[in-house]
């Protein structure tokens, strides 16, 4: 019988790829994300709405018995400084990328022990282990992803589930291609410029990562080769942490 994927934030950008990915491997993806999804498998959730969680979750476990594969991919990027980010933008970005992952792990962990086999898998991002100014909610929120991710390792080790933490650099998904823009216009200077000068500086590989990429790494964390790594946040980084 196939295996059953979650994925969260599926719309687009690497969600999407992920979505893809499984399902080409032969998974049952179920697809959630806040914009609408077409398809059977699909849910239209906010994610930072804590009682919609909840019953997608309750949803979910009614009809699939159980979720072999969580990804929680979902999220969204803000920039200011500390001094100027709005609060409910912070309480709405740690909603989404800590509280509704660790709602759907505490949803879903149970069954994956039951079977005996079960991956979680993380989307952090570099911010899981370095910062960056102007980005307060986003860096806690990954940094706090990544703890949530070790904890489940160590509860679900025993029971043969995993849990990893994906930290990939820019990924060209349409969040960062609106970044790019974005400072183009603020410095005054090229799309192209920004991509070297500004996001790829620390980078040793001077290029972006594309999302299927991501997904790679994704769908080789939830196969039975990975099963050794838990707890783990697997930098795609392009050399950034390196230094």
């Amino acid at each position: 019988m196939a295996k059953t994927a979650l994925v969260t934030g599926a719309a687009s950008g690497i969600g999407r790829a992920i979505a893809e990915a499984f399902a080409e491997a032969g998974y049952r993806v179920v697809r959630v994300d806040k914009a609408p999804l077409e398809g059977p498998d699909s849910f239209q959730v906010d994610l930072g709405d804590q009682s919609a969680v909840l019953a997608l979750a309750e949803t979910v476990l009614d009809r699939y018995g159980s979720i072999d594969v969580l990804v929680n991919n979902a999220g969204f990027q803000h920039v200011a400084p500390l001094e100027e980010f709005p609060p409910e933008v912070w309480e709405t970005m740690l909603s989404v990328m800590v509280t509704a992952p660790f709602l759907l792990i505490r949803a879903f962990l149970p069954k994956m022990k039951a079977n005996g086999w079960g991956r979680i898998i993380n989307l952090g991002s570099i911010h899981s282990v370095v910062a960056s100014p102007f980005k307060a909610g986003y860096v806690s929120a990954k940094h706090a992803l990544l703890g949530l991710t070790k904890v489940a390792a160590l509860e679900g080790g025993p029971f043969g589930v995993t849990a990893n933490t994906i930290g990939p650099a820019y990924v060209r998904t349409p969040l960062v291609e609106g970044q790019i823009a974005d400072q183009a216009r603020s410095l005054g200077i090229s799309e192209d410029e920004v991509i070297e000068k500004v996001m790829l500086e620390p980078a040793a590989i001077k290029r972006l990562i594309e999302p299927e990429e991501v997904a790679a790494l994704a769908l080789f964390l939830a196969s039975d080769a990975a099963g050794a790594i838990t707890g783990a946040c697997l930098p795609q980084d392009l050399g950034w942490t390196a230094r």
